[in-house]
């Protein structure tokens, strides 16, 4: 890239010390520089559209991820908070004297846990 602005002045034979049988060579150097920069400014852009486009797939990789993590925390969180909430040992809980409130509580967490799963599957997250 820098030879272009030298070799443009040489080309014509406009400089002092160039004959004008040199000029020839001198414009045969040019063209051929004038290709070659045209081919690395070429290589340039294939390679900086071929970068991005690995950052795409990264990014898109990342995403898919994350989405299957926050699934998988989903499964794990529903759960707990329904087992925290029976867990506190309220007095006027209307389930504490339920007799089948131990077993709501466990179908419960089962069946919010099979729903996200579902869910989560039908979206494409797991």
């Amino acid at each position: 890239m820098p030879l272009r602005e030298p070799m443009r002045r040489f080309a014509p034979g406009q400089m002092d010390g160039v004959d004008e049988e040199t000029a020839t060579y001198f414009r045969d150097v040019s063209d051929h520089l004038h290709r070659v920069t045209e081919v690395i400014d070429n290589l340039d852009g294939m390679l900086s559209t071929a970068f991005d486009a690995h950052l795409a797939r990264i990014s898109v990789q990342q995403n898919d991820d994350m989405r299957k993590i926050s699934a998988g925390a989903a499964l794990v969180v529903v759960p707990t908070l329904i087992a925290g909430i029976y867990g506190m040992n309220f007095d006027h809980m209307p389930e504490l004297g339920w007799a089948y409130g131990y077993p709501f509580a466990v179908a419960l967490m089962v069946g919010v846990s099979a729903a996200l799963l579902w869910f989560f599957k039908k979206s494409g997250w797991l």
